[in-house]
């Protein structure tokens, strides 16, 4: 049986941009869909949910940092920026608001589809590498269920994208000990710039609120990485 077809939206409001994105992805064995606007986009995924988003900042409407804003509030979908300014305020920004991935323009279409092909990779690796039995790894109220690349508290999975499973997982499997944030960044991100070191306190500032009175934190270790306390 053949593997189903990931099904990706893209939004640019540049024709040929769209064009030459769909084409390698549907050449690579994607599904895809195209929209001129954010706001399209979304409304289209209200309708039917997809596997990736690809995102552009500058568009007419609501910008690519809205329908962001607006996605991370019902999906943890994968969703990668397309920025036309190489400023770190703006892949700050993207990162902040829980993308998982940018690439900045002018950029090659195989470049692109390098980083598409990267984030399903990592699903679908982290998604099958634990399958066999091995001991449940819990952390005070927190239970990692790798199987279904899935956090639970007290039984009821977590909200997470699937940067914030990887770093929270990360953690969770290094209990108690400091992790770098270089460390973080090549385990889940697959990059180490230093401007992607942004990336990681992002991140966890996000999970942060959402273990919330779980009793779990996560400290600070400064000028190196965070880790994993219960603090009940």
């Amino acid at each position: 049986m053949e593997p189903e077809k990931k099904r990706i939206y893209i939004a640019d409001d540049d024709d040929s941009i769209r064009q030459v994105i769909r084409t390698f992805l549907v050449n690579d064995g994607c599904e895809t869909e195209d929209f001129p606007t954010g706001d399209a986009l979304y409304e289209r995924f209200e309708e039917s949910p997809c596997d990736l988003v690809i995102l552009d900042v500058m568009m007419p409407g609501s910008d690519g940092f809205a329908i962001l804003t607006k996605l991370r509030r019902i999906s943890t979908v994968p969703v990668i920026m397309l920025t036309a300014r190489d400023s770190e305020n703006d892949l700050a920004m993207g990162l902040g608001l829980g993308s998982d991935d940018y690439i900045t323009k002018p950029f090659s279409a195989m470049a692109l589809l390098m980083r598409v092909r990267a984030i399903f990779r990592r699903i679908e690796f982290e998604s099958a590498k634990f399958r066999p039995a091995r001991p449940e790894t819990r952390f005070g109220r927190l239970s990692l269920d790798e199987a279904s690349r899935s956090i639970l508290l007290d039984n009821e999975a977590l909200p997470l994208t699937p940067t914030e499973y990887g770093v929270l997982r990360d953690l969770m499997l290094h209990p108690g000990e400091a992790v770098s944030r270089e460390d973080l960044l090549n385990r889940v991100w697959g990059f180490d710039s230093y401007v992607e070191t942004r990336a990681t306190d992002d991140t966890v500032r996000r999970l942060r609120q959402k273990l919330a009175g779980s009793g779990v934190r996560i400290s600070a270790v400064w000028g190196y990485g965070f880790k994993l306390e219960d603090g009940q």
